[in-house]
């Protein structure tokens, strides 16, 4: 079985800003290469026929997003600044003062302004990132000839270990990607009772369009779609939030199968497999809301790996939610309750 710090590593390093998702495209195809007939679609989404497919079973689709929150440059002053837009919902919080990667004509470094203390007039107040810019430390001239509009910049982090925890960027949603390769890897070596199509959709945080051609395109009977969710730091109420290492969070709302959701919990307990349910009342913000409504509906549920710190570059998640989401899936694959 493929060590999951590993496979997080793998998939958590490479950049994919929404709408520039390559790099990580490229990772995603070699690591599902070994299960299966693999192709890239025209937005960049990886799709993946997992094994031989036998028509009298259902299509099963396994789907997680790929690109990552970052930012795109929008403006190049005379004098060698960035200024930038979000790519996705990225807490403007933590960008004055950070260091940041431009993925240019060359990969450049530089770091997000801001005002020394000493000259704050509020100290208390964000500065949102249109009042912000990048700081290349290169001259007008030669910040126009290594960068161009439309680049992407991010804040970069590699993967670590946190005491029980891991840290790193973008575990939301490569964390998913790499529970769903490893529930493919599990269900390898088992009796599946459906053909299994895996789609790595692209440019979730900016819209859900990889989601909803790439759901048209697998023309799957029924979907899990996996996401990260908030995991308790402190002060929010149960209601509000997720454990972190209590498992996969199984999604229930409107917009959800009901009847797929119960699936999962009956397998889950039949397989004394750690889970929470995690309720909605209406979208669940995730790929699910377009795979659902794919051509004439797929039954859908969410199956969401607790995370906190959510869209910073310091997401954490425990390694045990990732095993036990897994698990889960590749338990659902062998019972074929639905």
């Amino acid at each position: 079985m493929t060590d999951i710090f590993e496979l997080i590593r793998q998939l958590c390093t490479p950049q994919g800003v929404s709408g520039n998702e390559s790099d990580i495209g490229s990772v995603c195809e070699k690591l599902l290469g070994s299960y299966g007939t693999v192709k890239r679609d025209a937005l960049g989404n990886v799709l993946c026929e997992v094994g031989e497919h036998d028509d009298s079973k259902k299509t099963l689709l396994l789907n997680a997003h790929i690109d990552e929150i970052g930012m795109i440059v929008n403006y190049i002053t005379e004098d060698g600044f960035l200024r930038v837009s979000k790519c996705g919902g990225i807490d403007a919080r933590v960008l004055p003062a950070s260091q940041v990667t431009i993925y240019g004509k060359e990969t450049l470094k530089g770091v997000m302004t801001s005002v020394p203390p000493h000259l704050q007039k509020e100290h208390d107040k964000t500065a949102p990132i249109d009042e912000l810019y990048v700081d290349t430390g290169l001259s007008g001239e030669k910040a126009k000839e290594l960068i161009s509009l439309g680049d992407r910049v991010l804040i970069e982090n590699e993967p670590a270990h946190m005491g029980e925890l891991v840290t790193s960027k973008a575990l939301d949603d490569r964390v998913c990607a790499a529970a769903v390769i490893s529930a493919v890897e599990r269900i390898a070596e088992k009796q599946s009772a459906y053909n299994i199509k895996v789609l790595f959709s692209v440019c979730e945080e900016v819209g859900g369009q990889g989601a909803k051609t790439g759901a048209f395109t697998a023309d799957a009977d029924l979907a899990l779609v996996f996401d990260v969710s908030f995991g308790r730091v402190h002060g929010e109420t149960e209601g509000e939030v997720g454990e972190i290492g209590k498992g996969t969070m199984i999604g229930i709302s409107p917009v959800l199968s009901r009847r797929l959701s119960n699936c999962l919990c009956e397998t889950a307990e039949a397989e004394k497999l750690s889970w929470q349910p995690e309720v909605m009342g209406g979208r669940t913000g995730t790929d699910a809301d377009a795979i659902a409504v794919a051509k004439g509906g797929v039954p859908a549920c969410t199956v969401s790996i607790p995370i906190k710190y959510m869209h910073t570059p310091v997401e954490a998640v425990k390694l045990s939610d990732v095993e036990q989401t897994a698990a889960l899936a590749a338990a659902f694959c062998e019972r074929g309750l639905f």
